[in-house]
Order: C-alpha cells, then structure tokens, then sequence
C-alpha cells in the first residue's frame, strides 16, 4: 500500500497540490499517494485525527487553518515557531511535528526562479495572516532594506512588526499610509485573488522595475496582477512556483528526498 497523504483546507477545490505531489512521486520512485480533503471551518482538528485513523502520513495545510495547525502541533521547526504559523504536518509517534514550508519556498522562486535578488530592496507585504507570517522571517534573512507590512486589522500587523523587529526592519502601516510610497517588490499574500478580489492597495505603490508577486493562482492573472499590470508593471508572478517549492520542501520532510522544480512548474503553467 503506498504511503498516504493530503492537502487540507476550505476551499480545496482549486488546489494543484495532488497534481505536484504525483509528479514528484513519479519523478523520484516514491511509492505514494496524495488527494485533497475539504474540512469543514469549524472541524479542522476532528479532520485531521480522522485522517490520522485512516492511515495518513503527512499533511499540506492551506487556508485558512495554518494558525490552527500551529495550535494542535505537539512540536514545530524554528521556522514555523517563528511564524507561529504550519503548513506541514507530519504524523510521529509521540505526536504531530509542525513545520512552515511556505517562506522557503516563496524565497526560492523569486531569488533563484524569477531571478530577482531580494537584498536591499523595499518589500510591500499585504496581509498579516497565517500565509504572511510564514514568510516574513525567511524574507528578512535575505536582507531587504525594508518590509512594510499592511493589513485591512492593523493592529495584527502591528503584531508581526513586534514580533519579528528583532530581524530586520520591520514597518507596519495603514493602507492610507501607502500614498506617495514605492516598493521594489510587492507580495499580496491575502486570499482576496481566491474570490476575484482585490486588496485595497493605492495605485502608484510600485517603483520602476518592480516585481508584483501573488501567493494565490488561477489560470490567467489574479485581480491583483491584473491591477500591476494596469500600472505599468512587467514582472508579474503568481503563486504557482511558491507552491511547487513549498511542496519540494514538504516532500523533502516527509520522503528525505528533494525533487526537482522546474519541471513541474513549467508543466503547470503550460496547463494554466
């Protein structure tokens, strides 16, 4: 029987994670299998248990339960401590180990990938949620001269500038406060994309050059590339590389052995 595991979240639908984790099977000879489970909001530890009982091995976990899958972890990776945020679960003897995938992940697309180096340059993170918190600190070692944190709560943004100041220069502000402001690199790492949203950002917020990075994907541009675009911007990305790295690094935990990217993220966006 191959060994079982699954993506968790609400919605799920839309989630290309089985489709990865198959190519990554196929690729190295890992003998597994990989579906996704759509958990009710107010059941996500009841599913996981359930899962548990079925037989599972391991769990991706995407929104909106990684604070949640935090809280039932037994131990975490410094990482995902850091974050206080999971989206790994692996099922151990004496418990449930938690670890965050998702800022290696998001680091690895845009410096190696899309070739944009992340030193010295001013970052725009929108969102404060389970899917930004697991990013700030792996963005922070690569050194930016900034990282402005915005959020439609405030005060949870003022919570992650607490948090992580003690690792670089940390901002956080108000939407209005981002009039007349430009940033190199802007990551939307709220869910807005997920129902045809866009964040209230102000136009005008990116510099020349600028990268616009949406953690969420869908097959063309997010209302949120869309908006860069309408700005003149050029470098667009979606989410879909940060997905294929974090789910690299999730096979890698789970299987100790690391598969190579490039070609599954050129397979899906060949299919996008």
């Amino acid at each position: 029987m191959p060994d079982h595991y699954a993506v968790i979240g609400n919605p799920v639908a839309q989630s290309k994670s089985p489709l990865i984790h198959a190519e990554f099977s196929r690729q190295t000879g890992q003998d597994i299998c990989y579906d996704a489970i759509l958990a009710p909001v107010d059941e996500f530890a009841q599913a996981v248990t359930d899962f548990w009982k079925q037989g599972g091995r391991g769990l991706n976990v995407t929104v909106p339960f990684k604070l949640e899958a935090f809280r039932i972890s037994s131990r975490v990776s410094e990482r995902a401590g850091a974050a206080q945020a999971v989206n790994t679960l692996v099922l151990e003897g004496d418990g449930i180990f938690g670890d965050n995938t998702d800022g290696a992940g998001l680091v690895r697309d845009i410096a190696a990938n899309l070739q944009f180096p992340l030193a010295g340059k001013r970052v725009l993170l929108i969102g404060a949620g389970g899917a930004a918190r697991g990013v700030i600190m792996p963005l922070l070692e690569q050194e930016p001269r900034i990282l402005v944190i915005v959020n439609r709560t405030p005060q949870k943004a003022y919570d992650l500038q607490r948090r992580f100041s003690s690792s670089g220069k940390v901002l956080a502000v108000n939407y209005h406060d981002l009039y007349g402001e430009h940033f190199d690199l802007v990551i939307n790492a709220t869910s807005a994309s997920l129902h045809g949203e866009l964040p209230p950002v102000p136009a005008g917020i990116f510099a020349s050059q600028s990268l616009a990075y949406d953690m969420m994907y869908g097959k063309g541009h997010t209302p949120f590339l869309q908006f860069a675009e309408l700005q003149g911007v050029k470098n667009l990305a979606d989410g879909t590389g940060m997905l294929v790295e974090q789910a690299a690094e999730s096979f890698f935990l789970w299987r100790g052995i690391r598969p190579r990217t490039g070609p599954v993220i050129e397979m899906l966006r060949s299919r996008a």
